[in-house]
């Protein structure tokens, strides 16, 4: 059986496949979210990867929720109201948990459709790069639903309260050039060079001391919470840790024989 998380190495960046294409790259399914939560486990662990890339199989980024399950009542989506509330808190709400501890920079590299919990599991991450052929749609209200695994709290951070608002309460789908007007991505390429050119942002990133991103990282997502003092004060205590990292030293002494 495949697994529904491919995971391959090229130098130090690591690629995850949503390898579902047969339901959408959906991402609510238990199975996944297992792999997903064990693939930032081990990237964590792995001092050798610097940043991860998260793309899908086949067509489709991601159709976030399983629509045949919805329909059919089955699985989460067939409880009663007060069980599929803590199905959501043990589901798919354990996604975005888990991006939140990834130590490493992750770039989604959008090659299709984005939809749903996929729109916002592209905004989860640090970097977006879209194929020419990806859309974005927050399309939980046109199936009389709400963002149920936090694309409230990402989605405006990414493009806006007024953009975001747009999207969120007309659930339209906008294409990659839209999506690059409002800042949604950070880049739009051609089709055939969407893991290329995620490739070469990652290896700009990875080519970097791997502790000191990793710090940077931690600082960037405290700062979308924390308040100045508490940002201040990690960078503080992380600084030193920097100062006497050996990489540090040697590109310091590479930065003195070249002046």
């Amino acid at each position: 059986m495949n697994s529904p998380l491919d995971i391959a190495d090229t130098g130090a960046t690591r690629v995850w496949t949503i390898n579902i294409p047969q339901a959408g790259n959906a991402i609510t399914d238990k199975g996944f979210i297992a792999a997903f939560e064990a693939a930032v486990d081990d990237a964590n662990a792995d001092t050798a990867v610097g940043a991860v890339i998260l793309t899908g199989a086949g067509k489709i980024f991601s159709a976030g929720g399983n629509v045949k399950e919805m329909a059919d009542r089955e699985g989460m989506f067939g409880l009663d109201a007060l069980d599929q509330r803590r199905a959501y808190v043990d589901g798919i709400q354990r996604i975005p948990r888990a991006l939140a501890r990834l130590e490493v920079p992750v770039i989604a590299a959008v090659n299709g459709a984005a939809v749903g919990a996929g729109c916002d599991l592209a905004m989860m991450c640090d970097l977006r790069v879209a194929s020419e052929r990806a859309s974005f749609a927050e399309s939980f209200v046109q199936i009389g639903l709400i963002p149920g695994d936090g694309g409230t709290w990402f989605l405006p951070r990414a493009i806006g309260y007024e953009r975001a608002a747009e999207m969120t309460f007309t659930g339209d789908r906008i294409d990659a050039a839209t999506a690059l007007q409002w800042g949604m991505v950070g880049r739009v390429v051609p089709h055939d060079e969407l893991l290329p050119q995620s490739h070469v942002l990652a290896e700009r990133i990875t080519k970097n001391p791997a502790h000191a991103v990793r710090m940077a990282k931690r600082l960037m997502q405290e700062s979308r919470t924390g308040v100045l003092e508490s940002t201040l004060g990690m960078a503080a205590a992380m600084q030193p840790l920097a100062h006497r990292d050996p990489e540090h030293e040697a590109r310091i002494a590479r930065w003195r024989s070249q002046g």
